[in-house]
């Protein structure tokens, strides 16, 4: 719903309380929340979803009850997390048995009827292997003799994670930030989002950095290699057993046929999210702790804050992205244009009000998990970090550092700006 003009005031339609008014945000009410949510998403009804995030607000409500009433959250293997390994050793055996069952009958059914079935096992195995992540081919990667200050500050900041730092960092255009292994050797990557950079305070950026450090050293068994290697083997089995939309009658034979394997699979993969969400949410708090310690709770928190506008800062990108390029045709214009996008995105996402965020915050406890089931609500994890014991900052911003790094990044500012100004974000 848009408002009337920047800076004015209306009464609520609901409780008639005066409320502000400004254009660039949603009009509400802080009394009695009146349209605080107006563009809440529709749940999906797929089953197993409603079962990740009924087993999502669970465990959420209770890690946040153990965080909030002073007990020290820890990285840890804990029973469900072996039983995952286990199941994840389970399905790659299959894997394998897939493979060794298909070169026997290969080997010894040579030029018969016994080759055919062990070509098939093969193909069938085939897209099922595990399959390790390789470096992203869409956007600028960096190595550490291209920009050794910044990954000077990712070291000082993996030592208070208590792990090392990364091998390469990749630059995107995501309004997020991760970390992940690549190659057989398990590098360590981490992919670095500049709109989300660019918005936030170098004191903010020490503690994103220390969040995704985090991730390396808190035990987060569903993003290990041995069960998230499982866990895509499982979601291909399931895809080849779906049963088909609106089936013939021919159809509706083979439909019969996969409703054991599919419904099996299916009860797998609840097993281990069962076995692994709540290690997954505990991941996340222990790196929101790390994030604290490096950079301070303080900034932690604004790093939630600013979590919480990712729409409104992919919004404000698309719109200018789509301007610059609908003003500026000529290719050498929209180039020229490139740095000027992340100054006007800063710009705007400083302008954000405080009651925005507000907003935002009370989006999110309507919300709950219905978002996102894999990790749990910011505005939780913005409550933990509050109700911890206030942390200062292990890793000071310098400015003189900060001035470095924006010139090891420049290249890839400019490379990234060009690539959203030319092909339109999110598109």
């Amino acid at each position: 719903m848009r408002s009337a003009t920047e800076g004015t005031t209306r009464p609520c339609p609901q409780c008639g309380t005066e409320i502000r008014a400004d254009i660039r945000f949603i009009t509400w009410c802080a009394v009695c929340d009146w349209n605080v949510d107006p563009a809440r998403p529709e749940e999906k009804q797929e089953r197993l979803e409603r079962v990740r995030r009924t087993l999502a607000r669970r465990h959420g409500e209770k890690l946040l009850a153990e965080v909030t009433t002073g007990r020290r959250l820890s990285p840890r293997r804990d029973t469900p997390a072996l039983f995952a390994y286990a199941i994840a050793l389970g399905v790659h055996s299959v894997t394998l048995a897939l493979v060794a069952v298909g070169i026997w009958c290969v080997v010894s059914g040579w030029g018969g009827a016994g080759m055919v079935l062990g070509l098939f096992l093969l193909a069938l195995a085939w897209p099922l292997r595990p399959r390790l992540p390789g470096l992203p081919e869409d956007g600028p990667l960096l190595h550490r003799a291209e920009a050794p200050e910044l990954y000077a500050l990712i070291d000082e900041v993996a030592r208070v994670a208590g792990t090392r730092g990364v091998d390469m960092i990749a630059v995107d255009a995501e309004v997020n930030a991760a970390v992940t292994t690549y190659g057989v050797r398990g590098r360590r990557l981490l992919m670095l989002g500049l709109p989300l950079w660019e918005i936030l305070t170098p004191q903010q950026r020490i503690a994103l950095l220390g969040h995704e450090l985090g991730h390396y050293s808190n035990g987060d068994t569903r993003h290990g290699l041995v069960v998230a290697t499982a866990y895509r083997s499982l979601t291909t089995w399931r895809y080849y057993f779906t049963p088909i939309a609106d089936p013939t009658p021919g159809e509706m034979v083979v439909n019969l046929a996969y409703v054991v394997p599919y419904s099996l699979l299916q009860g797998v993969l609840m097993l281990l999210d069962q076995l692994t969400l709540r290690a997954t949410q505990r991941a996340e708090y222990l790196a929101d702790s790390v994030a604290a310690r490096a950079g301070s709770t303080k900034a932690a928190v604004g790093f939630m804050d600013r979590l919480l506008i990712a729409d409104s800062t992919a919004v404000t990108l698309r719109i200018e992205a789509n301007k610059t390029r609908a003003a500026r045709r000529g290719t050498r214009q929209i180039e020229g244009r490139g740095d000027e996008l992340w100054e006007y995105l800063a710009a705007r996402m400083a302008s954000v009000p405080e009651y925005e965020y507000e907003r935002q915050r009370r989006v999110g406890v309507l919300r709950g998990h219905s978002v996102d089931s894999t990790h749990p609500p910011t505005h939780l994890r913005r409550e933990c970090l509050l109700a911890a014991e206030v942390a200062p900052a292990a890793v000071v911003a310098d400015a003189d550092r900060e001035r470095r790094i924006a010139a090891e990044l420049a290249d890839a500012r400019s490379t990234v700006a060009r690539k959203v100004i030319r092909d339109g974000f999110g598109d």
